[in-house]
């Protein structure tokens, strides 16, 4: 070989900290699987690049470091955020088919009521935030029967937890890439094409793969919404996420947690402004940045005036499901108040990553006690006892996510990346010099799927507080899954060619499946017709073949022009 490049976890990766240290060393044994293709990370992109990959036939290599597959939907507990027209419009066939299970899940085994079993819309939840708010478990539940075929038959290997830790490059392709669990073991995994599905493109420094992060400078992007100068360091912040219900009359409080003091009284810095203290319910309104009073009343009243925050993100509403079903609701915590951005997950020493993530980790330990014990109550009171962490729903011992929900990952250098120029409102409008409502979000002649959500970038670790933006309907270029040089890596996550900024509206979780499903699609067209991502997307022939197939396997390419004039 010309060329081959052995780099640490340690040096790359968040995980690092998850494997000991004797499962960095030299192996004790070591098996190689060769395969067409290999997925690295079966998060909501992964999973469903496998899926796409394996319905056209080929062999898969999917791997997974936490002990659940699925993460933003399970072990990073997130629920969907979607765009309003998904019950009708689903981003593919396949992702409204997850959707469909997830109700049949609930529908099969839980002792519904009669009013609940009929809605062919249930929402477990009746969470605000999405037309389907479910539990994690529910969503692990789904995916493990939409891969039972394949894992069955072993067209899909699913090898978990598995992290990578080295690569092997000859010139401009990946040849390999190795992988360990916690005892040691470490498998090599050979295939024409290499997948990076990993919340934090965990992969793209292994394979030496260009890479950005953090904020781009306005003079490169022109985007109205970039700082004027870069800051590779300037992550989104992350959030680690937890399950709580309430028990009337209950008292679950216990001991204060470590640092439940700095914490407490901590006034977040930053610009503009945040208004006061961070454990408070007034906090800075995303798309205004002016003080906002928020509620927060589990016992299902809603505070006078004021969005619910127990309401946003719930996950069980008893209300669904026969009488002692459930002692409560369930409510799922991804809140301002805990979300963290004094530091970053990675490009930073192993050590400073793992300090990073058990400070997160803390931080949503001390809201919680703090709303147990402190939170302002109506009528002046303060402090729900009864509030109760639930580890049965996160599946982990504390209550607390097994993942950090990361809102930003390493992003390819891409063949092409989506600005806010593509996709903003107000970009938009100024580009085209017409009104809101008689223009669309950039057309481009290589869509591989849709998504819509606002610019959503919550407050950073550069000090910055939220850029939250009206954005239109848009398309996923193939375009920005391709990386400028590297021949045979595909992202199939958050990693994909967008900006700092345009990152706000393609992390979540419709966007990530289309990219991943588009990319097992991708991988399979290339094989089959000999051909790789960079002559697909040049050839008009060939990319009219691959849309075509696309289409056929369900995907949407395009919005109807009375939705694709609507902003979010």
């Amino acid at each position: 070989m010309n060329r081959r490049a052995f780099l640490s976890l340690a040096a790359v990766s968040p995980l690092a900290h998850l494997l000991p240290a004797f499962a960095r060393q030299p192996p004790r044994d070591q098996d190689e699987i060769t395969a067409d293709v290999v997925v690295i990370g079966a998060g909501v992109g992964g999973v469903a690049c496998a899926l796409a990959a394996a319905r056209n036939g080929l062999r898969v290599v999917l791997t997974e470091s936490y002990d659940w597959i699925g993460g933003q939907l399970t072990s990073q507990a997130v629920p969907p955020d979607e765009y309003p027209q998904i019950e009708t419009l689903p981003c593919t066939r396949l992702y409204g088919a997850f959707r469909t299970k997830v109700r049949d899940f609930y529908k099969r085994t839980y002792p519904l009521t009669d009013a609940a079993r009929a809605k062919a819309d249930l929402n477990p939840g009746n969470g605000t935030v999405s037309k389907l708010c479910h539990e994690p478990r529910a969503a692990l539940a789904v995916l493990l029967e939409l891969l039972a075929p394949h894992l069955s038959t072993g067209r899909v290997r699913l090898l978990q937890p598995y992290a990578p830790v080295a690569a092997d490059l000859e010139a401009d392709t990946v040849r390999a890439v190795t992988v360990v669990n916690k005892l040691g073991r470490q498998v090599t995994l050979v295939a024409p094409y290499f997948v990076d599905a990993t919340e934090t493109g965990d992969l793209l420094p292994l394979t030496r793969t260009e890479w950005v992060t953090g904020s781009e400078a306005r003079r490169d992007t022109g985007e109205p919404h970039a700082p004027l100068e870069a800051s590779p360091r300037n992550h989104q912040a992350f959030t680690v996420c937890f399950a709580m219900d309430y028990e009337e009359g209950a008292d679950h409080t216990g001991p204060e947690p470590p640092e439940y003091r700095r914490w407490r009284d901590y006034r977040p810095q930053m610009t503009p402004p945040w208004p006061g203290e961070l454990f408070s319910w007034t906090m800075s309104h995303p798309i205004t940045l002016r003080s906002r009073d928020m509620g927060f009343n589990p016992t299902g009243a809603t505070p006078a005036g004021r969005p619910n925050l127990w309401t946003y993100r719930r996950i069980i509403d008893r209300a669904n499901f026969a009488e002692g079903t459930f002692a409560g609701d369930i409510c799922l915590v991804n809140w301002p108040q805990n979300d963290y951005w004094l530091g970053n997950l990675y490009d930073v020493p192993a050590g400073d990553a793992a300090a990073v993530l058990a400070a997160g980790r803390s931080l949503s330990r001390c809201l919680f006690h703090w709303m147990q014990t402190e939170a302002l109550r109506p009528g002046g009171r303060v402090g729900w006892k009864g509030l109760r962490l639930r580890p049965e729903v996160t599946g982990t011992d504390d209550g607390l996510a097994m993942a950090p929900y990361v809102r930003e990952s390493r992003r390819i250098r891409a063949l092409f990346t989506v600005t806010e120029n593509h996709v903003g409102t107000d970009a938009r409008a100024r580009a085209t010099g017409r009104k809101t409502g008689d223009f669309t979000a950039e057309q481009f002649r290589d869509t591989v799927g849709i998504g819509s959500y606002r610019i959503d970038l919550h407050p950073s670790s550069g000090g910055d507080n939220y850029i939250d933006v009206s954005s239109l309907p848009f398309q996923i270029p193939l375009g920005c899954l391709i990386p400028q040089r590297v021949e045979n890596l595909l992202p199939a996550c958050k990693n994909i060619g967008t900006t700092h900024v345009t990152n706000g509206c393609y992390r979540l979780h419709p966007v990530e499946w289309t990219v991943g499903e588009a990319v097992g699609e991708l991988v399979a067209f290339s094989l089959a017709r000999r051909r790789n991502p960079r002559q697909v997307r040049r050839d008009d022939a060939l990319l009219k073949d691959f849309q075509g197939a696309l289409t056929k396997a369900g995907f949407a390419l395009a919005w109807p022009d009375d939705v694709a004039k609507q902003p979010r």
